[in-house]
């Protein structure tokens, strides 16, 4: 009798999670659809392309020059004194070193990249966000998924995406 009871109270707790479950509202937005549609976005990333362009150039030159040291160096070393080889071998050290600063000073996890990247970027996502989260409180959405980001999802109905309710809020209608 107890066994009979247990079963029926999980059975009846499983149904009522189910229920739970399939009526939270679940819909979809393509941010890289979003994003390819946003001018200011495009914008934002030819600008980042060309700084980072015009920063590698700069650290290529300097990596050059270290290198021409260097070969510069390996050719005059017969000549040198052992004061100047110091001397030489010291300088091309720094060369490089210098070199790879800028590298990480550029390109670094902290670097002037990400902060430039920070600063045109994230204003952007955050409007898309805040456009996103003003749609899902106006209709009533429980979650928003990025089918973008999301590799499990094989297949998704059309009447799920609300990607183009975002751009049409951000003022970019389609």
């Amino acid at each position: 009798m107890k066994r009979k009871i247990l079963y029926i109270a999980i059975a009846l707790l499983s149904v009522i999670s189910i229920e739970k479950i399939e009526a939270q509202k679940i819909v979809y937005v393509d941010m890289a659809y979003i994003l390819k549609n946003m001018p200011s976005y495009e914008s934002a990333n030819e600008q980042l392309t060309l700084i980072s362009k015009r920063w590698q150039k700069e650290i290529e030159t300097a990596m050059q020059e270290a290198e021409t040291l260097r070969q510069n160096y390996q050719t005059e070393m017969i000549f040198l004194s052992d004061e100047m080889k110091k001397k030489r071998s010291a300088e091309i050290v720094e060369k490089e070193n210098a070199a790879l600063e800028l590298k990480r000073k550029y390109f670094g996890p902290e670097g002037e990249l990400y902060k430039k990247r920070e600063s045109l970027i994230k204003p952007i996502q955050d409007e898309i966000y805040n456009a996103i989260q003003e749609i899902a409180q106006e209709k009533r959405y429980d979650i928003v998924k990025d089918r973008s980001a999301d590799p499990t999802l094989i297949y998704m109905g059309q009447r799920l995406d609300i990607s183009d309710q975002v751009l049409q809020k951000l003022g970019y209608a389609k």
